[in-house]
């Protein structure tokens, strides 16, 4: 596991602004962005399709896993940082799976509700903070607009929602 880096390297990692954007803001970024939009429609779609708050739990981790573990190899696989300057790829991919499985389980966990009512009361809830969550990380490293932010990843995941509450109603 040499590709991972050791605590010194971390510490030089994080105390230079442009390394800590590219090799842990932008895909850590890029794997919530992912989670949190990617799975909204199957679990919003099983909610409204089943009404069983542990199948749209059991279908929330798996697609937050499924979804984690892609993303890792996706973006472990796409350069070996040399290039561009992004760094070790293994450590790129780690943080982007992981952020990736945790921008999609954090909106699954509500499920564990029993009522499938409440629970998506809930994950409505947490979606939203996601996504206010996604849109200042964007204006804090990439110096978008808060305003546009929020609009941009709200249109995006209101497309994604409304496409698993049309599905899960059908």
């Amino acid at each position: 596991m040499s590709d991972i880096p050791g605590i010194s390297e971390l510490t030089e990692i994080i105390g230079d602004d442009k390394s800590f954007v590219l090799r842990i803001v932008q895909p850590g970024l890029a794997g919530l962005m992912d989670g949190s939009v990617s799975t909204l429609a199957p679990i919003f779609a099983t909610a409204f399709a089943t009404h069983n708050s542990r199948t749209v739990f059991l279908i929330g981790l798996a697609s937050a896993v499924g979804a984690g573990i892609s993303m890792a190899f996706s973006e472990g696989l796409s350069d070996d940082g040399e290039l561009t300057g992004r760094g070790n790829p293994v450590f790129r991919g780690i943080v982007t799976g992981l952020m990736t499985f945790l921008g999609g389980f954090l909106h699954t966990l509500p499920f564990l509700i029993p009522n499938v009512h409440t629970a998506l009361t809930w994950a409505y809830a947490v979606v939203g903070i996601e996504l206010v969550v996604i849109a200042l990380i964007r204006h804090r490293y990439f110096k978008t607009s808060f305003a546009l932010s929020c609009l941009q990843v709200i249109v995006g995941g209101g497309l994604v929602f409304a496409a698993g509450v049309l599905i899960g109603q059908s």
